[in-house]
C-alpha cells in the first residue's frame, strides 16, 4: 500500500494510491483519518484501510493534486553518516576520519519539504545532494534487537539529505548544515513494509539535470537498517512516525574533482527502486 498526503485545492488530506489515482481517507469515510493514527495502530489500521479502499473508486488523479511530505513533522528525524563503503572512501579523501561506530546526527524537523517542492539554498554556497532510503517507524522501539527490528518499521520513502557543506562542520554534530529550511525533501509517498521484500537489495540513484551522479544499491550499507534501529533504540525510544535516513552512497558533489555544488535552477531527482522518486528544483536564494 502507498499512503500519501496531498492537497487537491482544499488543504492537506491523507489518502491511498490506487492505480493512477488517490482514494481520500476522509471522502471514503475510512476508519483512520490521518497517518499518525495509522502508524500507531499498525497492521490493524492497514487491514481496515485495505477493506475501505478495495470498494472505493479514486477521488482524484495523481497528476491533478500536489503531493506533500507524507510525514510533515516527525518527532525525530535521524540520519546516519558515512554508511556506504565507497562513500566512506571518498569522505576519507576529503580528510574525514573513517568512523569506528555508527555516526548519527539530527535533521531538525523544520527542514521537511514535499517531494516536488523547491529547495532554498539559504546562505550556503556549497549546496549538495544525498539520495537515501528513508524509514518510517511504526511500533515504538526501545532496546530491540536487530533480529526484531523489522517489525518496528512501518514503511519506506525516498529522502534527499540536502546538505550545506560549508555549514556542516560548524558543529561536530553536523546538525546546522543538515537542517536548513526545505533541506529535507521526502516522499513521494510511504510504501508499507509488506511491499518491500528486502530493503537491503534496492537500487538507488540521484540525477542532477539528468546527469547520473549517484548509483548504488542498499546492499552496500555498512550498517543495515535493522542494525541501525537496534543501535538507536539502545539509547532512546524510536516513536511512531519517526524518520530515519539510512545513508547515502558515493557520488556527492563535494567529493567530485573539482567539487561541483548545486546552483539555482538545478533539478535534483532521487530514486529508490520499489519505492518511488522525488524531484526538487533549486530556487534563487530567498526566492519564492
Amino acid at each position: 500500500m502507498k499512503l500519501v498526503r496531498f492537497d487537491a485545492g482544499t488543504g492537506p488530506e491523507y489518502g491511498v494510491v490506487k492505480g493512477d489515482g488517490i482514494v481520500s481517507l476522509t471522502k471514503a469515510q475510512c476508519p483512520y483519518g490521518d497517518l499518525q493514527a495509522i502508524f500507531e495502530a499498525g497492521d490493524e489500521a492497514l487491514a481496515a484501510l485495505a477493506d475501505c479502499v478495495a470498494s472505493t473508486h479514486p477521488h482524484h488523479r495523481l497528476d491533478e493534486v500536489r503531493l506533500l511530505a507524507p510525514v510533515p513533522r516527525p518527532g525525530k528525524y535521524l540520519a546516519i553518516g558515512m554508511n556506504y563503503r565507497k562513500h566512506v572512501d571518498e569522505s576519507e579523501r576529503l580528510g574525514i576520519e573513517r568512523p569506528k561506530q555508527q555516526v548519527w546526527f539530527n535533521k531538525q524537523t523544520t527542514c521537511i519539504a514535499g517531494p516536488y517542492d523547491e529547495i532554498d539554498p539559504g546562505v550556503t554556497e556549497k549546496l549538495d545532494y544525498e539520495v537515501e532510503l528513508g524509514v518510517v517507524i511504526g511500533k515504538p522501539a526501545k532496546g530491540v534487537s536487530a533480529d526484531a527490528a523489522a517489525s518496528h518499521i512501518f514503511g519506506y520513502l525516498v529522502a534527499n539529505d540536502v546538505s550545506a557543506r560549508d555549514w556542516q562542520f560548524h558543529s561536530p554534530t553536523f546538525t546546522i548544515g543538515k537542517s536548513f529550511d526545505t533541506h529535507g525533501p521526502i516522499g513521494p509517498w510511504i510504501v508499507t513494509r509488506d511491499e518491500i521484500d528486502n530493503p537491503h537489495a534496492l537500487d538507488l540513484r540521484c540525477y542532477v539535470n539528468g546527469e547520473l551522479r549517484q548509483s548504488s544499491n542498499t546492499s552496500q550499507m555498512i550498517h543495515n537498517i535493522f542494525e541501525q534501529i537496534a543501535y538507536l533504540s539502545t539509547a532512546f525510544t524510536l516513536e511512531s512516525g519517526d524518520l530515519i535516513a539510512s545513508g547515502t552512497p558515493e557520488g556527492v558533489g563535494v567529493a567530485m574533482e573539482p567539487p561541483v555544488f548545486l546552483q539555482p535552477g538545478d533539478v535534483v531527482r532521487c530514486e529508490v527502486a520499489g519505492v518511488g522518486a522525488i524531484e526538487n528544483r533549486v530556487r534563487e536564494s530567498g526566492g519564492h
